[in-house]
């Protein structure tokens, strides 16, 4: 299942795609483009945290676990306009992108309502 718009050049990994699939039914649970446009307010997101990331982790005062969880806490908070599953894969993207080790947190709840 790679449900891609061929008018964009936006590759959405299946990692993303699997937040908002049925794997009973091998669909998304939302639209596609609402899906992609997800995907590319998180990649974004995910993007712009690397300085922040490096700076705090700059010296080794702050252990890299220690920064990206600082990250996730922040992201998990309501007014961030992540749900759980999202706020942990920008954090687990944010780990690939500094070539960190990726963490793993407890996703609280599961997309799929559009909220």
């Amino acid at each position: 299942m790679h449900p891609q718009d061929p008018d964009s050049q936006i590759h959405v990994p299946d990692a993303f795609l699997a937040l908002y699939s049925d794997p009973r039914r091998q669909r998304l649970k939302e639209p596609v483009a609402w899906v992609m446009a997800r995907h590319e307010l998180c990649e974004d997101l995910a993007q712009a945290l690397v300085p922040t990331a490096l700076t705090q982790s700059h010296g080794g005062s702050v252990s890299e676990g220690a920064v990206l969880a600082r990250c996730h806490a922040g992201l998990s908070q309501g007014d961030a306009g992540l749900n759980a599953a999202e706020a942990q894969w920008v954090v687990q993207r944010l780990a690939e992108l500094l070539d960190w080790p990726i963490p793993h947190f407890e996703a609280e709840d599961r997309p799929g309502t559009g909220a």
